[in-house]
């Protein structure tokens, strides 16, 4: 269909295109992949009439078209949805849609019959098809530029980086819809800087960097071609310093280098124990004070309780001031125990997993910095350094995991390699590419890339020396295994939790028997769950918190649920930093799974929402040996439902526990009243994935 000859290009004096060739068959989706000015959106402009080649030609069916207009072009059958979208922002979806077939001059009964094929491709345009393109989002600009372009019926669609700028869920809908075009026969040349989405979702591609093309061929080959990765992540050496994009334009001369890094200490500078106390006691009178004059949630507490902020004298008198529980963070939902004006929040975080109000937290631009010091001195702890290569595979976005594990590690001046949580064969492609020297994750992701590694024989090809994990319970037994099947990496138990910051405030040393904790930013009492009294150090007891610094929402006496115990004395590896064991349980029976916290009473309000379906319910837990949790629902039928409904029950209970918990669950449907009742509460939750001691 489409035959590009030896075609060149200037802007004035500079030369943006070398001599490319290109062909495209009909039918055919054809990626052409670059990076930022290798001249990819010069070559649909000079093909689309937009800019004049000078030089080669351009030949579409067999008859040259070197050198048509624009809407000659239209007229020919192409049609362009172009970077950035372009839409006229003033004018209706309706009326940008019209635009794109002004060159056919149709008919209004084909104009109509178009529109309504793009709104049936669209069904988000169609709802809001009398509203200003510029009020759209970036996804549903794209989709209008794109239905735009499809007015036309193009033989041929030009798409220029259809997923610029926008989220992961939009672009895989904007890829979904090339998918469906690429099925229906339209023949598209798709120009992408995402090269790994460009590929998968076309027959062949061409390669371009500075203006020629460089490689050609099938996608499904390129994929996995050393030329394709040379040019994007660059493989410049001594004698060839033109091989990467730098050296290519003239830039190897500069030398790039970090601060020195190596010479920060994050580990903060008391001389002692008793200075560390001082500290405390200095903290712990300015976050009562702060708390009664700036929350009206905890200026309540206090005086319910008779307790100003003149009642803190000493340490001891801690034990004073009255709890703060998860149901004061939800009941307090959207801003929680806020305790400074507005204007002074930079951003909020919430904690994962349960139905209903979350538990949000704020943070002010000091918050954010003190975590970002104390993430630094964790990564400082497990011996990391700015020549280190940290492969950050935890969750991003509200959560604070991905976002703590990134500033930390910028902040001692690591490489961050932001990855995120999950997708295993990218995950293992980075260690063997990136050779990341650090891996974060939880402990079962942990274990499952440890299988794959060891599945995959690669144990010798992977740099990992070190692993951080958090977020989950873990036996020896697990933690020797993922060591030996990482090849002998170290790994380092980080502690955290959203209401204290988020993950590292704490994490194990060197000698890998304690958890140190932050005495500088928090207190830490253990209590017996049921009296609320001190235990004794080395005692097992819920862990108790109240934070030094913290400003957006300060907590006091929050009570975890985390089942941990004090070592006493100082560490033999010379931290002056207090220490606990590392988490053993829960006092409550909130479950962890697959990093969602998730509440039996989720559970129970999701299944007072479905008819039949009984109150009783038990929830087990195991872990198979690739490392990878399972969950399974053992519930009731209602009294006098027919055991013939229950495919239907099973499948309503199975979604809605996937769309409100966001895990998946494998659920059996048992006869009413044949769970065990009891007078007291009944057991539900049946956890058996740690069969060994934790320590």
């Amino acid at each position: 269909m489409l035959k590009i000859n030896n075609l060149t290009a200037h802007y004035g004096a500079a030369q943006a295109l070398f001599g490319v060739d290109l062909e495209i068959s009909v039918g055919q989706t054809v990626a052409l992949v670059g990076a930022n000015g290798a001249g990819k959106s010069t070559l649909l402009k000079c093909l689309m009439g937009l800019v004049k080649p000078t030089a080669g030609q351009i030949t579409l069916d067999g008859k040259d078209v070197t050198y048509h207009s624009p809407a000659h072009m239209a007229r020919l059958g192409l049609a362009l949805s172009p970077e950035g979208r372009e839409v006229f922002s003033h004018l209706s979806v309706l009326d940008n849609l019209k635009l794109g077939a002004i060159p056919l001059k149709l008919s209004k009964i084909e104009e109509r019959n178009r529109t309504a094929e793009v709104f049936k491709r669209f069904p988000k345009l169609s709802e809001r098809r009398e509203q200003q393109a510029g009020t759209l989002s970036g996804g549903e600009q794209q989709m209008l530029a794109m239905g735009r372009a499809l007015m036309a019926k193009p033989t041929l669609l030009l798409l220029d980086e259809p997923s610029l700028g926008l989220a992961p869920l939009i672009t895989d809908e904007i890829f979904s819809i090339i998918h469906q075009l690429s099925r229906a026969g339209t023949t598209i040349l798709l120009v992408e800087q995402n090269a790994a989405r460009a590929l998968s979702a076309s027959d062949k591609a061409y390669l371009l960097a500075n203006g020629r093309i460089v490689e050609h061929g099938k996608s499904h080959d390129l994929l996995n071609d050393p030329a394709l990765r040379a040019a994007f992540l660059g493989a410049a050496s001594d004698e060839n310093p033109a091989a990467s994009r730098l050296g290519a334009a003239g830039l190897t001369n500069i030398r790039l280098e970090k601060p020195a890094m190596s010479q920060l200490n994050f580990m903060g500078a008391f001389e002692n124990e008793t200075a560390l106390c001082t500290h405390q006691l200095e903290g712990l009178q300015w976050t009562v004070r702060h708390a009664y004059e700036g929350s009206s949630g905890y200026r309540a507490k206090f005086d319910k309780a008779g307790i100003t902020p003149d009642s803190i004298q000493t340490l001891q008198d801690l034990s004073k001031l009255p709890f703060t529980t998860a149901d004061d963070l939800r009941d307090g939902y959207p801003f929680p125990l806020r305790a400074v004006p507005f204007e002074q929040i930079v951003r909020i975080h919430a904690s994962s997993g349960t139905t209903g109000k979350r538990k949000v937290l704020s943070y002010t631009q000091k918050d954010l910095d003190d975590w970002t010091h104390f993430f630094a001195r964790c990564y400082q702890m497990a011996g990391v350094t700015p020549l280190d290569r940290v492969q950050i595979a935890v969750g991003y976005g509200i959560w604070t995991a991905g976002m703590g594990f990134q500033l930390g590690c910028e902040k001692i001046g690591a490489l961050a390699i932001p990855i995120g949580p999950g997708n295993i064969d990218m995950q293992i492609q980075f260690l063997l590419d990136f050779q990341a020297t650090v891996f974060c994750s939880t402990a079962s992701m942990a274990l499952l890339m440890a299988e794959e590694i060891h599945k995959r024989g690669i144990a010798d090809k992977i740099a990992v020396n070190k692993i951080i994990y958090g977020s989950e319970r873990s036996s020896r037994s697990m933690r020797r295994k993922i060591s030996e099947l990482f090849g002998g990496a170290e790994l380092f138990d980080i502690t955290g939790l959203t209401e204290l910051y988020g993950p590292g405030t704490g994490i194990e040393c060197k000698e890998h028997d304690c958890i140190h904790y932050w005495g500088d930013y928090y207190l830490l009492e253990i209590l017996d769950p049921d009296t609320l009294q001190p235990v004794p150090d080395g005692e097992w007891g819920e862990m108790v918190v109240t934070t030094l610094r913290k400003e957006g929402v300060p907590l006091i006496r929050y009570r975890t649920r985390d089942i941990t115990r004090i070592i006493p004395g100082r560490c033999s590896c010379g931290s002056i930093f207090p220490r606990h064991s590392r988490i053993k349980g829960r006092s409550d029976d909130t479950i962890k799974f697959r990093g969602v916290n998730i509440y039996p009473s989720s559970i129970d309000s999701i299944l007072s929402t479905i008819p039949g379906i009984g109150s009783e319910y038990q929830i087990h837990l195991r872990r198979d040996q690739s490392g990878r949790d399972h969950m399974r629902l053992v519930v009731e039928r209602g009294e006098g439902v027919d055991v013939k409904r229950g495919p239907e029950l099973i499948h309503e209970v199975t979604h809605q526990i996937k769309k409100q918990l966001l895990v998946s669950t494998e659920l059996e449907l048992v006869d009413y009243s044949s769970l065990p009742r009891s007078e007291k509460k009944s057991r539900r939750v049946f956890d058996d994935r740690i069969q060994d001691e934790i320590v």
